[in-house]
């Protein structure tokens, strides 16, 4: 049974404090305030109360800065595709205001719950419960939400459902920032803490950074149900080089037409539009996927090998297929407005269709693409000027460098990607991959050399991928020398950590 237990008290209920006396942590030079980045926050159906109708994430909660009241008022920022957001829609349309908790350290197991991708109607609670390995120990006070006995730290308050106020910008996971938009605002009721409680944090910023370990272990707790949630998939791989959301990588199935003579995408495309269709997967953007069938050995978190098995295979004028002006990740930038871009599945099946470039071609580049680098077998990264257009167009300057390639012989590449710094994008894989896939929207930034338009498809002979900065993406985030020159000091014998780092 997993089941919280109710208990009559604990630990949490020692002391009380206020917002403002709160560990005030800044990760970024550009952040809008303070945040709580390891924040689990607690909230129930208003039609279904109790832990079968609730819901735990982990949405960021800033404690300063902005419009917010001191010790009355935090930020509190949810993505698209949140648990929350079901019960905040329902508060709203009771007129009611939504009660929250935010819990501050406690068991690991609550920690691990929040962030895994479960499926609709499984609450997290029970997850943890069965994470743990016992009933997780809450408290119920008359009238309000459930507090963990062992927490260190709970917030409690409420969202009123009339208001919003600018929330950030925050340093966040895509190595972005993400900007100061209207949010919900938790009024604050309470702080409690334990005695002596520990400020659990984590630091955020462009891949690989500590929540790299989340990743990889929520790969290996759900690797065996993958099959038995989208039928047909045998592997997944949220990239998270690429931010996660913005590329995901699937082994499929292809067995829709067993006796043709040639194995095409058929299936695969049932298996993309499921993954799109349910869970966080829904949130990916670029959806690459395999046929096991062709190579029962391929893993896609090789990514070299899948990426090479995919390009060796697309046909480029049948295998992409794009879902335009549809929702996209919150914290993904590269899209038409915030919430809103498009989704492009790549399917590969069948024999090869071409051997791939290992050498770099002879290319005739037109004014201002520049420094064309081999990457890898298939794909090339050219340099490109600074993007000067407004959001939701295409760009003059990749029409015409597509024109200019279209003569060239580039059989052998069928990807072909424009960044900022060709040498920086090419240095390396996890340079690639999110530059890539975190600065381009499948819809806008897909261009192709010999591109065509039939019956609503579009397809070419060799893609070319627009991934530039754009004019209304949000800044890179960079490190700070002053800073990383005092954490490297931390890091010398005899001081603090030393041996950690």
């Amino acid at each position: 049974h997993t089941l919280p237990r109710t208990v009559s008290g604990g630990p949490i209920l020692a002391r009380t404090t206020s917002i403002s006396q709160l560990p005030q942590l800044v990760s970024w030079p550009m952040d809008g305030g303070a945040y709580v980045t390891l924040p689990l926050v607690y909230s129930e159906s208003p039609s279904r109360p109790g832990y079968m109708g609730s819901n735990l994430g982990m949405y960021r909660i800033q404690l300063s800065g902005n419009e917010f009241e001191k010790d009355r008022e935090v930020g509190l920022h949810y993505q698209i595709h949140r648990g929350i957001g079901y019960h905040h829609a329902e508060a709203i349309a009771r007129g009611e205001t939504l009660p929250v908790n935010v819990f501050v350290g406690g068991p690991p197991a609550m920690t691990l719950a929040a962030i895994m991708p479960l499926p609709e109607g499984i609450a997290e609670m029970l997850f943890a419960g069965a994470l743990g390995g016992h009933r997780v120990p809450m408290i119920r006070r008359p009238g309000e939400l459930p507090i963990p006995a062992e927490a260190d730290f709970c917030i409690r308050g409420y969202i009123d459902p009339q208001v919003q106020k600018p929330e950030g910008p925050f340093g966040d996971h895509l190595g972005y920032y993400s900007l100061a938009h209207d949010f919900p605002v938790m009024r604050v009721s309470e702080v409690l803490h334990r005695e002596g409680a520990v400020w659990p944090f984590t630091t955020v910023g462009r891949p690989p950074q500590e929540d790299t370990m989340f990743g990889a272990f929520i790969h290996e707790l759900t690797a065996e149900l993958v099959p038995q949630v989208f039928g047909g998939v045998h592997e997944v791989h949220a990239v998270d080089a690429a931010g996660v959301h913005p590329l995901l990588l699937a082994v499929g199935s292809e067995r829709y037409v067993p006796y043709a003579g040639e194995r095409q995408p058929q299936e695969l495309i049932t298996n993309g539009l499921s993954l799109l269709g349910t869970t966080q997967t829904s949130l990916s953007k670029y959806v690459i996927l395999s046929a096991r069938e062709d190579d029962p050995g391929l893993s896609c978190h090789d990514v070299p090998r899948f990426l090479q098995h995919v390009l060796e295979r697309l046909d480029l004028s049948r295998d992409l297929h794009f879902i335009t002006r549809t929702t996209m990740d919150t914290l993904d930038y590269s899209g038409i407005s915030l919430n809103q871009g498009s989704k492009v599945l790549w399917t590969a099946a069948g024999s090869p269709k071409r051997v791939l470039g290992k050498a770099l071609p002879a290319l005739n580049l037109p004014d201002g693409f520049l420094s064309p680098r081999f990457f890898a077998p298939g794909v090339l990264v050219i340099s490109g000027p600074a993007h000067a257009q407004p959001r939701d167009t295409h760009d003059p300057a990749m029409e015409n460098l597509c024109q200019a390639l279209a003569s060239a012989e580039l059989a052998g590449f069928p990807l072909i990607v424009v960044a900022d710094d060709a040498d920086f994008t090419a240095g390396s894989w996890d340079n690639f991959l999110w530059v890539t896939f975190t600065r381009s929207d499948p819809a806008t930034d897909t261009y192709g050399l010999n591109g065509f338009t039939h019956c609503k498809h579009w397809g070419c002979t060799s893609m070319v991928v627009d991934a530039r900065l754009k004019t209304y993406h949000a800044p890179a985030l960079n490190s700070v020398a002053e800073i990383e020159k005092r954490v490297d000091e931390l890091a010398l014998p005899g001081r603090p950590l030393y041996g950690i780092i």
